[in-house]
């Protein structure tokens, strides 16, 4: 199976961006040995879209930039503030379930600064939120870097994670 997070915009060479990589990294070794052949990141690049008129319009033409940068997302997982509040555990039980379904990809999606397109909510599993505060795009994608990392840490029952 293949972990794939993608996020719209780019965000260069910065602290959090090395951050989110380094956890990426950490992921893919880690899920190697549970069947994870790969992590990837994917950032997509939303200045195209940023000449549109109404956020309606916008979060559509991020959707379908999205959807052109992925291709088949295989099983689809949003984020969003709306989403569910999930444990660590539980997201390495999810994770757990795709790949014991033999489910070949997964992907979790971080939208643009208007959240994203409903058509890409609905075509979710599931939407993940990371609680109820507003969290910088930047820090939002180091904290689910870090969550993949620690999901697979604890299916690999390394001591990463303590309850």
């Amino acid at each position: 199976m293949k972990l794939t997070l993608c996020a719209v915009g780019k965000l260069g060479a910065t602290v959090e961006n090395n951050l989110a990589k380094d956890y990426i990294s950490r992921a893919g070794q880690t899920g190697r040995g549970l069947g994870v052949s790969a992590v990837e990141l994917i950032e997509v690049d939303a200045r195209k879209a940023a000449k549109a008129q109404t956020s309606a319009l916008l979060k559509a033409q991020e959707a379908d930039a999205i959807r052109d940068a992925l291709g088949e997302p295989g099983i689809l997982i949003t984020c969003d503030e709306h989403g569910d509040a999930l444990t660590s555990r539980q997201i390495a039980r999810r994770i757990e379930g795709f790949k014991d379904r033999g489910e070949r990809r997964v992907t979790f999606l971080i939208g643009g600064a208007d959240g994203l397109d409903p058509s890409l909510l609905e075509a979710s599993a599931f939407s993940l939120a990371f609680g109820p505060q507003t969290w910088p795009h930047a820090l939002a994608r180091v904290m689910l870097a870090e969550q993949l990392y620690r999901g697979l840490s604890i299916l690999a029952g390394s001591p990463y994670h303590r309850d």
